[in-house]
């Protein structure tokens, strides 16, 4: 009878969540009147839904638009005014280059072609996976990057696999010996045919490290840059949004400040993975080539076949290669930083209205016109269709967002904000590091449980405040979680790319953990590094900016 119970309990667990939650949170709104309250029962209600996903992701960023003219917080007009933004512009050109990417193999190639240039040796190998979905992932969404690249790491996999056992073959023929009883694994090699999908512990290792190379690389290279990941564009957002006179925060000091980070961190995270699951003998990472194992020789030649069949590159390809090329330079030089950009060159008198989302529009909007072949009486057919784009769209991401822009403007509105950053500024007496340190790890540990997305659209709002409280740029502690809020890398659940990588059947979650907590541990402090380093001067992080407001204590509103 319990047993039942708590069945029907764990299966209607996500109702009794949605249910329970405002119902257990009424007193905040009810006894504690104000709207300071009213604000902050959005708020929890929205992080429990955001941390549980009892309502999709979406569906809970919609709360804001429902209750905030509810609770008199903001009118209906302005909350949906806060749900488009020019992060959704940018989103949308990004996507039209990834969903031409995707279509014409572009992805294919390039990853092909980093592999190439490195040793066969599977510690190389991994490294050059590791580099080709890292730099992918700068350009389009860390799931894309690893959904391109997954099925060519699969199908080199599958190919070693096999030239193993005929290896294995080849020379119990020559020797006259066989396998039988021999247990690997703890499977049994029952005459030449195996129960299981490897035929040594190596084998499966390799495997194993090979995949989490790819999700991990993937959270590594897309921080380098502010299109590659959803936080990072969320932030650039939110600065712009309540910081409008800050111009420091744009493509090019951010590649400055984050590509270095990337480059460390994904290093050190192949010594790890190379360490756990190839081995701690790295000197074979630099044997002559002309020893190869009969694994190497079948790794390169299906390496070699698959970028042999691709041909020379299509125009299609060539369009998108140029384009996505453009595109980079266009944000690269539209701001620098240490020159005058392209935009104030040519535009003096419209200084600050193009904005990266601007160029990515112009291009992406360039893939629905340009010809995909040449012009016939057939028919036309453009680089991309809406059909393809709406396929690539992570419409979920976009109203997730909106629902966080609408959440921090309320937070504003209503005094949460100045509340909350009052209550923590007993943080101030801390080392201003020690600081930055606790909310990396506090925003590192929940995004290994709630989307990437949400856990910055949460904390956001309070770390902002937090910062203008025991004033300290607000800078030197955003940039930093935003960038731990992409480390997570210790569940399958944790993000669609973990998830789509344990798919694949190599790994138990046992492996991820593991592995996780190392790569995790690598990519904070290299963070942390970064940002006390050569991000101080790239931000004047050591001084309290013009373009952030003086708190003032006497004018916080109180419960």
């Amino acid at each position: 009878m319990m047993k039942r119970f708590l069945r029907v309990v764990w299966n209607y667990h996500n109702l009794l969540i949605i249910i329970l939650t405002p119902v257990l949170l009424l007193p905040l709104p009810l006894v504690i009147q104000g709207k300071v309250s009213e604000c902050a029962f959005v708020l929890c209600v929205m992080a429990v839904y955001w941390l549980t996903e009892a309502l999709p992701l979406a569906a809970t960023a919609l709360l804001p638009a429902l209750l905030f003219p509810l609770f008199g917080i903001m009118k209906s007009s302005q909350v949906a005014g806060v749900y488009l933004k020019d992060f959704h512009l940018l989103l949308i050109g990004v996507i039209c280059l990834a969903t031409s990417i995707e279509k014409w193999g572009l992805h294919r190639r390039i990853a092909l072609r980093l592999v190439t240039l490195v040793s066969v040796n599977p510690g190389w190998l991994m490294l050059g996976f590791m580099n080709s979905c890292a730099f992918l992932s700068m350009w389009v969404q860390n799931t894309s990057a690893v959904a391109m690249v997954m099925p060519v790491v699969e199908a080199i996999i599958q190919q070693i696999l096999n030239a193993e056992g005929e290896a294995e073959q080849r020379q119990q023929a020559m020797t006259g010996t066989s396998n039988l009883g021999l247990e690997l694994e703890g499977e049994k090699v029952i005459g030449q045919k195996i129960e299981g999908r490897y035929r040594s512990k190596r084998e499966h290792m390799m495997c194993k490290g090979l995949c989490l190379s790819i999700t991990y690389s993937s959270s590594i290279g897309g921080i380098a840059t502010l299109p590659g990941t959803s936080p990072n564009l969320i932030f650039s957002e939110y600065i712009h949004q309540f910081y409008p006179e800050c111009t420091s925060v744009n493509f090019g000091n951010w590649i400055v400040l984050c590509l270095p980070i990337s480059i460390i961190a994904l290093l050190l995270s192949w010594i790890w993975l190379h360490w756990m699951f190839i081995g701690s003998d790295f000197r074979v990472l630099f044997r002559p080539s002309g020893e190869r194992s009969e694994r190497e020789t079948a790794t390169a030649r299906v390496i070699e076949e698959d970028y042999n069949t691709l041909g020379p590159m299509s125009p299609q390809e060539v369009v998108t290669a140029f384009i996505f090329t453009l595109m980079v330079a266009l944000w690269v030089f539209r701001d620098p930083g240490f020159m005058p950009g392209w935009a104030s060159i040519f535009l003096p008198e419209y200084a600050g209205y193009i904005s990266d989302a601007t160029v990515a529009l112009l291009l992406g909007l360039v893939f629905f016109i340009m010809p995909a072949h040449k012009p016939s009486a057939d028919k036309h057919e453009a680089m991309i269709s809406w059909k393809e784009f709406q396929a690539c769209m992570p419409w979920e991401v976009a109203l997730l967002v909106g629902g966080g822009f609408a959440l921090a403007e309320g937070t504003q509105v209503s005094g949460l904000s100045s509340w909350v950053a009052n209550l923590l500024s007993p943080l101030g007496s801390l080392p201003i590091i020690a600081t930055v340190t606790i909310a990396c790890v506090l925003v590192t540990s929940v995004t290994e449980l709630a989307s990437n997305a949400a856990t910055i659209t949460i904390f956001l709002p309070i770390l902002a405040p937090l910062a203008e409280a025991i004033r300290v740029n607000p800078l030197y502690i955003l940039i930093p979680t935003t960038l731990c809020t992409s480390f997570a890398f210790l569940l399958p659940s944790s993000n669609p790319s973990n998830a789509i990588v344990f798919a694949y059947g190599h790994l138990t979650t046992t492996d991820m953990v593991k592995a996780g907590i190392g790569v995790n541990v690598i990519s904070v402090l290299a963070v942390l590094l970064a940002v006390t380093t050569w991000g101080i001067p790239l931000f004047d992080l050591d001084t309290y900016p013009d373009w952030a407001p003086t708190p003032s204590t006497s004018n916080i509103t109180r419960w």
